[in-house]
């Protein structure tokens, strides 16, 4: 497994999901999953969704920029840093932000999100 590979092809299903479909995002966290978006931290896969559900824009898109990651531990997880920029809709001006997620591998092979911490990028 290329841990190159499986952060790109999340990172493309994460902001592909959360563009069209953010309610989809709910099954890529579970339980002890936690998110702090711009300093607020939640806890729990629909407690991160509704949170994701409830934020003052209904449309976006996300235009990515930069994609790193790191294995993280023995068991398998990875760190996957994401900068970019996010077109909310009506608005002129893309917002530059930074993104990193704590992915762990699950017992079906796959990957969900431990930990992501989101913040805008003021300049």
């Amino acid at each position: 497994m290329d841990p190159d590979a499986v952060a790109k092809a999340f990172v493309e299903h994460y902001y592909r999901t959360f563009d069209s479909n953010r309610a989809g995002l709910a099954n890529l966290y579970q339980d002890g999953s936690m998110l702090t978006f711009e300093g607020a931290k939640t806890q729990g896969a629909q407690a991160i969704a509704a949170k994701l559900a409830s934020l003052p824009f209904q449309q976006c898109m996300h235009n990515i920029s930069t994609v790193d990651c790191q294995p993280s531990g023995p068991a398998g997880g990875m760190v996957v840093f994401v900068s970019g920029s996010l077109q909310l809709a009506g608005e002129q001006h893309p917002l530059k932000f930074s993104q990193m997620f704590h992915l762990m591998p699950t017992p079906q092979g796959t990957f969900y999100v431990l930990n992501d911490i989101f913040r805008l990028n003021y300049a």
